[in-house]
């Protein structure tokens, strides 16, 4: 490679890398979670919440069944940061909705990803600016 010729990464590459991102920022936030007492599939949980969602959309969210769902709302709901309501608009469906709670504690575990927030730190304003466009397209393209 020259130095005047940038390199143009493959598709493959660019699926490695962003592969290992996600791999280290989901390392970044179980650790996180883990200090407050959740395991990543709870916090994971958490995260989805922004507003109510039926107990099978979180199911279809998370790629489990149903019933795993089931326990880790209950072990959610027992620590009071999420509770279950009927869908207004079909009483036999339960929605789960974070509770503040639940939100604060999701925010927190966001907010002590400190390798994450370490990585994006070496990034300068227009960089991040950048990375969050084309990231936010590719998004939009799934």
């Amino acid at each position: 490679m020259s130095a005047t010729a940038p390199h143009s990464p493959t598709k493959l590459q660019i699926l490695e890398l962003l592969a290992d991102i996600g791999t280290a920022q989901w390392r970044d936030f179980a650790a996180a979670a883990a200090r407050h007492g959740l395991t990543s599939t709870q916090a994971k949980v958490l995260a989805q919440l922004d507003g109510p969602l039926p107990m099978r959309r979180l199911a279809t969210l998370l790629v489990c069944d149903a019933s795993n769902v089931t326990g880790i709302v209950d072990r959610l709901e027992a620590r009071e940061l999420v509770r279950r309501e009927a869908d207004p608009a079909d009483r036999r469906v339960k929605n789960v909705v974070a509770t503040d709670a639940g939100r604060e504690t999701v925010r927190r575990v966001r907010e002590e990803m400190q390798e994450t927030h370490g990585a994006l730190d070496s990034l300068d304003e227009a960089e991040r600016a950048t990375l969050y466009a084309l990231l936010e397209r590719l998004v939009g393209e799934m």
